[in-house]
């Protein structure tokens, strides 16, 4: 909701009240105030100009040579708009001025021309092109004939103003009209508010000779109220009303259209205005529709009804959706004479279930779906007949076609001040409680130790005594609430040691240099088990919103792909993903999926791009292998990690390995199969993930922490001749075993496979680091320790140091 803060002026007494001050009220008062509109934006030197002259730019077709009175002086300006023309006040930015956006308008030359000035569009003042009139929308803003040149054109436009943008609660349907957000602010400034006068001559004619009215469906309209004005002519509406609907983000139409949307503005009653000749059967029937009936709405579009959609008709055929959008049939246009006006409650389920089906929202559905004042139905058809009197030249026949079964009585709450102050945990006196209630304008009695509220029927969010609790809470001040602590046995919160792990899981691996996904739990039945590292049966949705969505996933790495994928598409030639998310695997013993939580991560593209330095490096098996060996490092179990080489389905068959924690395999790692690559349109793509729950829910030693030795370690590097599908794994496990308590570390660190070798052959090298902490190792004490390494991988490897 934007609220004009001259406009609210109107209605409650706001002076000497700054409008972020006020701003900063309300929002303490419980509605949210989200932004704070100088209109005028910082604008400055911004005229009335008069069109004296116009020629035509002898070096540019489309360029106009005019010359402009502004006030003091007539000077030349170049102007490009296809509308401007002799005669026409229009707006002026002088030499000097500042438009939105920092725009600094200077003297200058146009193809030769001087030119003082610009003639302006409203779009260049800062009002956006979906709220400028259609007939200014591809050029310059025409101003009345009234307008003196010279004069200040914001101030003539109500562009010196300030909106309050309010975000509004589902529940404050009261404050979507102007006539609310008054009464709000009068609370919170304990002043009265006033209605806007209604004054009009009545027409010696009966507004009931004229129409007949009929409603057929009671319970989705109980109220419908028709003001007929005759003699009006339609046209523009004045200045005032046309930027009023614009800083309440209203297109101005004519002064017929615009007069509904106003009050609909003011009082949050939506109107509506039917050409009464158009009407041709002088009869309004209100009904459910017939199945498959159409109708062409306003916005040109045939729409195809229901038989639970309430429609407006002549008697014959549909002329409006009730609370939704009028018919194009019934429309108000340049020629019309007499105006129906329309007024009526519809029920928000009905407006509701009808706006969705059609996708169809607007301002007025917006309103009847949360419910409005039944007590300002027929208030507002009487002020939307006296502006049509005032600004149509309109005559008000007399009195209404009316048609009212709908029960206005308020709500009534019955709550004791001491449950008030329970809630709240603080003493409020009675007199403070009764003092808010005044001045929120809910009438009360006070009378055997309890308060008997009268909800006003335009708070139709009041019914429980919790909601006088919040009222009196929020007048009152939310500051005002004392900060106490809770009394009683309590123990201090704070993370279990999974949670605690899984926080240090992602700060690792955000910092390595992934970002976190999160995918849906959702995927199709042939990516479900696609990855999974265990299957089991797929829980299926009873009602999925599509095929793509209809499973629930058995593995994180199809959604990540898909991320990729995504992000590839775009240009993004690096991306480095990984999620922590459940997997679902069958059915527990109360027939919920049973949820495990699992680590992925997928990356692609390059590691390292370092311009400056011409180094690039893409990404490869060990650069994922080395994330989940720090990772591992991390958490305590490097000592128990392996990998060994297996074949998954979609995974490169000479580049993929399972994860093993202390021999038992709890994940997987490997390159993206080529076929799987371009089906995806995918480069190299790498892809890891391993059931985390085991690795955090495993138990892990204490840190034993040595001091740092005096005495020197041994390196011996050694080059092994072994067959070529020999796994280095097993190699290095077998030179771990056989070292003894003196081997410390075993590092591989080359492979060789070429020419120089037996086919079949392959050389793998290890470094060997020998170390006592307590002494210094003898030359003899190193070469028996790596002897007996070289004999046990002679004999269960068949390795042969390389000559």
């Amino acid at each position: 909701m934007l609220v004009s803060t001259k406009w609210l002026a109107e209605y409650v007494n706001t002076q000497g009240l700054d409008p972020k001050e006020l701003g900063e009220k309300i929002t303490r008062s419980g509605i949210e105030v989200d932004a704070v509109i100088d209109r005028s934006q910082g604008m400055t030197n911004v005229v009335v100009g008069y069109v004296k002259e116009k020629v035509k730019h002898p070096e540019a077709d489309k360029l106009n040579i005019c010359q402009v009175d502004v006030g003091e002086e007539t000077t030349q300006i170049i102007c490009g708009a296809p509308n401007v023309a002799v005669g026409q006040k229009v707006i002026v930015a002088r030499p000097g001025a500042v438009l939105p956006g920092g725009i600094k308008i200077k003297k200058a030359k146009l193809r030769g021309e001087e030119s003082n000035g610009m003639i302006c569009s409203l779009q260049e003042l800062g009002i956006e092109g979906r709220l400028v009139p259609k007939a200014y929308a591809e050029g310059i803003y025409v101003l009345p004939e009234t307008a003196t040149p010279g004069e200040s054109a914001l101030s003539l436009l109500g562009l010196e103003d300030t909106i309050l943008e309010l975000g509004l609660t589902p529940n404050r349907a009261d404050a979507l009209s102007m006539l609310g957000v008054a009464y709000e602010v009068g609370a919170i400034l304990s002043e009265d508010m006033k209605y806007p006068e209604v004054t009009y001559n009545e027409s010696n004619e009966k507004a009931s000779d004229y129409l007949n009215l009929r409603v057929d469906t009671i319970k989705e309209n109980p109220m419908y109220v028709a003001k007929i004005v005759k003699n009006v002519v339609v046209k523009e509406s004045p200045l005032w009303l046309q930027h009023r609907l614009m800083a309440a983000g209203v297109r101005p139409h004519n002064n017929v259209v615009d007069v509904t949307n106003y009050v609909l503005m003011e009082y949050g009653q939506p109107l509506h205005a039917f050409d009464y000749d158009r009407l041709e059967t002088k009869e309004i029937v209100v009904r459910l529709a017939n199945e498959g009936e159409k109708i062409v709405t306003l916005d040109d579009q045939e729409r195809t009804l229901k038989s639970n959609h309430l429609v407006i008709t002549n008697g014959k055929e549909p002329v409006a959706i009730a609370g939704v959008m009028g018919g194009a049939n019934s429309e108000v246009h340049n020629g019309t004479t007499t105006v129906v006006i329309e007024s009526a409650y519809f029920a928000s389920g009905s407006v509701r279930q009808t706006s969705k089906d059609h996708n169809l929202r607007s301002d007025a559905s917006a309103r009847f779906e949360k419910g409005v004042d039944p007590n300002r139905v027929v208030l507002a058809a009487e002020r939307a007949a006296s502006l049509l009197a005032e600004l149509a030249g309109g005559e008000v026949l007399a009195g209404s076609v009316l048609v009212d079964e709908l029960d206005k009585t308020p709500a009534e709450v019955v709550v004791s001040p001491d449950f008030i102050n329970n809630r709240l945990g603080m003493k409020i006196s009675l007199e403070d409680m009764t003092s808010i209630l005044t001045r929120l304008k809910f009438d009360y009695q006070a009378a055997n130790g309890f308060l008997y509220i009268q909800a006003p029927t335009r708070r139709q969010d009041i019914k429980i005594e919790e909601d006088i609790v919040e009222e009196i809470a929020r007048m009152y001040g939310y500051d005002e609430i004392p900060m106490t602590l809770p009394v009683g046995e309590s123990k201090p919160g704070g993370l279990t040691s999974y949670q605690a792990k899984r926080r240090q899981v992602r700060a690792y691996l955000e910092g390595a240099g992934l970002y976190q996904a999160i995918t849906y739990s959702l995927t199709s039945k042939e990516m479900s088990q696609k990855f999974a590292l265990e299957t089991a049966p797929v829980t299926e949705l009873l009602m999925p919103m599509s095929e793509e969505r209809s499973i629930l996933r058995q593995s994180l790495i199809p959604h990540l792909l898909e991320a990729v994928t995504y992000n590839t598409a775009r240009q993004a030639d690096t991306v480095a993903l990984y999620e922590v998310g459940s997997v679902f695997l069958g059915e527990t013993e109360s027939g919920l999926p049973h949820e495990q939580e699992h680590l992925a991560a997928v990356i692609a593209g390059k590691w390292v791009d370092h311009s400056w330095q011409g180094e690039k490096k893409a990404v490869d098996f060990f650069v994922l292998k080395g994330i989940v060996e720090g990772l591992m490092e991390l958490l305590g179990h490097s000592n128990e990690l392996t990998f060994e080489r297996t074949v998954v389905d979609g995974l490169h068959p000479g580049r993929t390995a399972s994860i093993k924690l202390a021999g038992e395999e709890i994940g997987l790692i490997g390159q993206l199969h080529p076929s799987e690559q371009k089906v995806r349109d995918l480069k190299e793509t790498y892809v890891m993930e391993m059931n985390i729950a085991k690795v955090l829910n495993k138990e892990v030693d204490a840190l034993y922490y040595a001091p740092v030795s005096k005495f020197p370690s041994i390196t011996r590097d050694i080059a092994l001749v072994v067959d070529s599908e020999k796994a280095a794994g097993e190699l290095q496990a077998i030179i771990q075993l056989s070292g003894g308590r003196l081997l410390k570390g075993v590092h591989l660190f080359d492979l060789y496979e070429g020419e120089k070798m037996e086919p079949g052959k392959k050389s793998v090298a290890f470094s060997l680091t020998y170390f006592d902490p307590e002494r210094t190792l003898t030359d003899e004490e190193v070469v028996n320790a790596h002897n007996k390494v070289l004999k046990a991988l002679a004999e269960q490897a068949g390795a042969e140091l390389r000559g």
